[in-house]
């Protein structure tokens, strides 16, 4: 699409949001909404996809929709039948080979042949990952009793609420509504505007510069390179998946406030974290926020009743195992995405045992002193960062590309 036009399409989407938000009423509001949303989402993200597959796509979030009506009352398992089908549908999606559903019809097959090198069909699906957390978190909202279940229009515009529906941040449905309220949140426009504007630069220009050195670029041009060229490629491509991902984030956040709708933040400087499991309080930050509260909390809780207090430490650390490789495989199908989230476990596992080394060695003061020590905290800003450099490694590449990475250092 002709850049120019792409930009007066996004200034178009925007201010029509925001008129519809700040000007419509009730269901005709909704319902402009949603319609609004889902025209500019087939238009941004999916020009290439068949008509099929974007009203499989809506057919997905309806089914979503009726199991939230169907089960999402209070008490009892049954609201956790309307949490876990939007996973369903992502693992359903997401991990299940296209192999799998060509061979149910010759023109599906014929459909899929010309994505036949992507594993899964959710090539077709964009954003299908958040979407499915989004919608389980709702879930939970609805039934904690939160927010008020949604109405049908309600549901579709938040869903596919173009700013985030690609790659996040995960935002709750009760912070988005917020801005459908009497008295919305006041958001600076020109502030917006300026996240905006940032993210632009982030994704477009700084985000290109470092992709020129990473693995892909710098590494995999079938020529010998020297060793010195791999420190360079993993510092890069760290730089590189901050500025695009992040930059994303920056524009989502800033396009999202010009209509007046807020967005949880999903970066707080990064590269400032002193150790691991910082690092994850502050990188993806949603996501992390969305295992904490769904994989981590439940499951160290049960843990600790199974292993009984003595072990509670191992418990925990048993859970950060179990979150962190529930992240890697979120991210991506392949056993390297499995590899980086274990990798992710061993971290953020080791600062939880050398935390309680230290409690019991240092006490209560000592471990206070050490805590403010300048040197010790610039330390581990260093090793924090290249220790999540490497293991970005395991995330950017497979294992092919990774021995054809190894095979070309000299």
């Amino acid at each position: 699409m002709d850049p120019l036009l792409s930009l007066i399409l996004v200034l178009g989407y925007i201010l029509a949001g925001r008129l519809i938000i700040r000007h419509g009423r009730g269901v005709p509001r909704e319902a402009a909404f949603a319609l609004l949303n889902l025209a500019f989402f087939f238009c941004f993200f999916i020009p290439s996809v068949r008509w099929p597959f974007f009203l499989a796509y809506v057919a997905l979030v309806v089914c979503q929709y009726a199991a939230l009506v169907l089960f999402s009352g209070k008490g009892g398992w049954k609201p956790w039948l309307a949490f876990f089908t939007p996973i369903f549908f992502l693992i359903a999606i997401r991990y299940v080979p296209t192999t799998f559903y060509a061979q149910f019809s010759g023109a599906l097959r014929k459909m899929l042949s010309g994505h036949a090198h992507h594993y899964s069909v959710s090539f077709y699906f964009i954003g299908i990952s958040y979407l499915a957390f989004r919608s389980s978190h709702l879930v939970i909202e609805v039934r904690n009793g939160a927010v008020p279940r949604p109405g049908f229009w309600e549901y579709l515009g938040f869903c596919f609420f173009v700013p985030t529906v690609s790659v996040g941040p995960i935002n709750p449905y009760s912070n988005y509504r917020r801005a459908f309220d009497a008295a919305p949140p006041e958001i600076p426009q020109g502030r917006a505007a300026l996240r905006a504007l940032v993210g632009l630069v982030k994704y477009l220009v700084l985000a290109v510069i470092c992709r020129q050195m990473c693995y892909e670029w710098l590494l995999l041009d079938s020529h010998y390179h020297p060793w010195m060229d791999f420190p360079v490629a993993v510092l890069f491509y760290y730089l590189f998946l901050y500025f695009n991902f992040s930059g994303f984030c920056d524009m989502a956040i800033g396009a999202a406030g010009l209509m007046g709708v807020p967005v949880t933040e999903n970066f707080n400087n990064p590269f400032a974290a002193r150790n691991m499991k910082d690092l994850w309080n502050r990188w993806h930050i949603t996501l992390s926020i969305w295992m904490r509260d769904f994989v981590f909390s439940p499951l160290s809780k049960l843990l600790v009743r199974w292993m009984g207090p003595p072990r509670s430490n191992h418990a925990i650390a048993l859970a950060i195992l179990a979150t962190f490789l529930l992240i890697g495989i979120w991210h991506g199908v392949g056993w390297n995405y499995a590899a980086f989230g274990l990798a992710q476990a061993l971290g953020v596992a080791t600062v939880h045992y050398y935390t309680i080394f230290l409690k019991r060695r240092l006490g209560r003061d000592g471990f206070k002193a050490y805590n403010e020590n300048r040197w010790i905290h610039v330390a581990g800003v260093v090793i924090t960062f290249c220790y999540f450099a490497v293991t970005l490694f395991l995330f950017a590449n497979t294992f092919a590309e990774m021995k054809e990475i190894f095979s070309v250092l000299k």
